[in-house]
């Protein structure tokens, strides 16, 4: 994971620095590695960035790093940007359901990624939550399992 994220900050640098924001990686003090699909966890992982880009005013800084417990790695990407009130933070995972409709619309996007991204890390054996004070920023995190989930269908397969 310390390179995947090296590799994903540096795709998204030029669009932080378009808004003067600080983007940095914390690389964990020992290699880390997850199981999953590369593509969908790359999926989830650049949609919580960008999300932290897109919804941060300028100046802001999007700091990411790895913490761990027993059975998890969690990755985190906290943010200095706008935050979401304590009413909203509980739906943002909802598909459709958008903060701030108004500005949701003028930037774009169909409100589906967060559910998206929560399906995706639920499918590997994770989960995606979120902790924000409004007016001082955001952090998600991914939590990855630290052992090999099994999968749909080889529990499938298993039964037969």
């Amino acid at each position: 994971m310390n390179e995947f994220l090296s590799m994903t900050v540096r795709q998204n640098k030029i669009h932080a620095e378009a808004k003067h924001q600080t983007l940095t990686f914390e690389p964990y003090e020992h290699e880390v590695v997850v199981f999953g699909d590369r593509d969908r966890v790359g999926q989830v992982v650049n949609n919580i960035v960008t999300n932290a880009i897109k919804y941060s005013l300028e100046q802001a800084s999007i700091r990411i790093f790895i913490t761990e417990e027993e059975q998890f790695y969690k990755i985190h990407v906290k943010d200095t940007g706008m935050g979401i009130t304590r009413e909203d933070l509980p739906r943002i995972f909802e598909r459709f359901y958008r903060v701030d409709k108004a500005r949701s619309r003028a930037m774009g996007g169909t409100g589906l990624g967060l559910a998206i991204a929560k399906e995706i890390m639920e499918s590997h054996g994770g989960k995606l939550t979120a902790e924000s004070e409004y007016g001082k920023g955001t952090t998600m995190i991914m939590w990855f399992p630290k052992e090999r989930p099994i999968l749909e269908y080889e529990r499938e397969e298993q039964k037969a």
